[in-house]
């Protein structure tokens, strides 16, 4: 069966999205930041989600097809609507480099790994554990700097805006790895 408790997680995921897109607009029109906290705690939640849908698959033989899919679909479609949420509000250099950086890196890999499938090396591309730290501190940085507001004299966003740029850092050392583990076919002649 295709339709599991790790799959509906991941499918929460993906509809977190349009709410996280609601309540980050509706932040620009509370003074209170009501909407900016909501859209940082549910996009914290969506997160958790992300860690939660695969162990489960693994623990309870849930793997699917489905759910292989789904899952770097949704971590890559709720980062990508954050980081375009965020730079339309904030457009330092620092945002908008890391934004280009994980965006840019995640279309890249995604298509090398599309491509090292279908010559049947998939293995050799496969998410690493650095690639694990990566999506971590990205989603940290992330809900926090949509949670935005300081909690407890803690700079919320600044503190989230370090943590994103750091995932972009991480993000193209893995992209790195990634490529040298795929130059050997993509050297290689047809």
């Amino acid at each position: 069966m295709s339709w599991n408790l790790p799959n509906a997680l991941t499918g929460l995921r993906i509809c977190a999205i349009p709410l996280v897109m609601l309540l980050f607009m509706a932040g620009r029109h509370n003074p209170a930041g009501l909407g900016d906290t909501a859209a940082g705690l549910v996009f914290a939640a969506a997160s958790i989600t992300d860690t939660l849908d695969g162990y489960l698959a693994r623990r309870l033989g849930l793997i699917t097809p489905l759910g292989a899919f789904l899952d770097p679909v949704a971590d890559k479609l709720i980062v990508a609507v954050a980081l375009v949420l965020l730079v339309s509000r904030d457009h330092s250099l620092a945002l908008v480099l890391s934004a280009v950086v994980i965006i840019g890196r995640e279309i890249a890999v995604s298509a090398l790994r599309e491509w090292m499938s279908e010559l049947g090396h998939r293995a050799k591309v496969a998410v690493s554990a650095l690639g694990k730290y990566k999506t971590i501190m990205q989603m940290t940085g992330l809900s926090l700097m949509l949670y935005r507001h300081d909690l407890l004299g803690v700079p919320m966003y600044r503190s989230g805006l370090w943590l994103t740029g750091l995932a972009a850092l991480l993000t193209l050392v893995s992209m790195v790895i990634y490529l040298r583990a795929a130059l050997p076919y993509l050297r290689a002649k047809r």
